[in-house]
């Protein structure tokens, strides 16, 4: 296990398939988010936070039950964001958090950019939000739980899904069982 800490200051030493506990600020940002972070960028103005070194997360946070600084928090489907992804990583974003692969696009891009994809895992949100220590948000709070919001993380559970060269965790799965058993029945 590898602890990371965000923001990112060298994403390039994290290798696709290292699990990793990250801890620090991260950020999170959906499609109507991600939206509007584009539209700044496009306009030249500032993001509501700094983007060198940051990881955001795609979730859609629920709602936080008494004491608690968040409820459940699984991530969400991150080729979503794939057409809205690359001026983000220009701006020194060195970090995602998701669930499913990317586009080729996309991956260009953070080898261009020294960035990284996490995957979270599916269906572990209860889990997940055990790691998040407090939550604010810091831009677009009319999109309820889709706002931009800042997090403090402790060991948050991550695996690296696409490293900075380009290595796929989901393509070296594939081809690892492409031939399973095919050995055996010959």
């Amino acid at each position: 296990m590898i602890r990371v800490t965000a923001p990112l200051e060298d994403a390039r030493s994290l290798m696709a398939g290292d699990q990793v506990l990250i801890s620090g600020v991260i950020y999170t940002a959906r499609d109507a988010a991600h939206q509007r972070l584009i539209k700044l960028i496009e306009g030249g103005e500032s993001l509501p936070f700094d983007p060198k070194g940051a990881i955001i997360y795609y979730v859609g946070p629920t709602p936080p039950k008494p004491g608690e600084p968040i409820g459940s928090a699984g991530p969400t489907t991150s080729m979503r964001m794939d057409g809205l992804t690359v001026p983000l990583l220009q701006q020194g974003v060195k970090g995602m958090i998701g669930k499913g692969g990317r586009s080729d696009e996309v991956i260009e891009a953070m080898k261009e950019h020294g960035a990284v994809y996490f995957a979270a895992v599916g269906g572990a949100a209860a889990f997940i939000a055990q790691s998040i220590k407090q939550v604010e948000v810091v831009a677009y709070p009319d999109l309820g739980a889709e706002a931009v919001h800042r997090m403090v993380v402790e060991d948050f559970p991550a695996i690296v899904a696409i490293d900075s060269e380009g290595n796929n965790v989901y393509e070296q799965g594939v081809a690892k069982y492409r031939n399973f058993g095919l050995e055996e029945a010959e």
